[in-house]
């Protein structure tokens, strides 16, 4: 299957992905990825359909026995007029208690933090989080995989051309 969105004919994503965290691969090195359902109103669905979403800033956290996505944006629905929801708001995310066990162990460790890597819609058309267990790089690590990035590259270009 294709990383492009799936778009109906009324332009709305059906499935694919909404929002994806680029950045989150470089700056940190993602150690296991799970993924999570979400606790979304209406508005915020019809939003994430329409393929409005901001997760680049955005992280989890264990608290209380549950995942919780915080300050990911979903920008309000313009139809939904004062029904809408907040742009900001926590959500709960729905992993199974042993997995959720996993990953609160996984941060506890020093260093480790939870990170949402994908928003998307899967082929049943539920909205979904790819979320990784991550450590945090230094900057000389980013700039050795900056390094390796470069000459896989380059290696590949030669091999093409030779």
């Amino acid at each position: 299957m294709a990383a492009r969105n799936k778009r109906g004919d009324s332009g709305l994503i059906s499935h694919g992905t909404v929002a994806e965290n680029r950045r989150a691969r470089f700056d940190y090195e993602v150690l296991d990825t799970l993924e999570a359902g979400i606790m979304l109103t209406g508005t915020e669905v019809k939003a994430l359909r329409n393929g409005e979403a901001q997760i680049t800033e955005s992280y989890v956290s264990p608290e209380g026995g549950e995942l919780w996505l915080i300050n990911a944006t979903i920008p309000e629905y313009i139809q939904a007029n004062r029904f809408n929801h907040d742009e900001k708001r926590r959500r709960k995310l729905l992993v199974s208690r042993k997995e959720m066990v996993r990953l609160a162990k996984g941060v506890e460790r020093s260093g480790n933090t939870i990170v949402a890597l994908k928003l998307y819609f899967n082929d049943r058309g539920l909205a979904k989080l790819l979320i990784g267990l991550a450590k945090g790089r230094k900057s000389f690590d980013k700039r050795n995989v900056l390094k390796d990035r470069d000459w896989a590259r380059d290696k590949q270009r030669l091999l093409k051309q030779g």
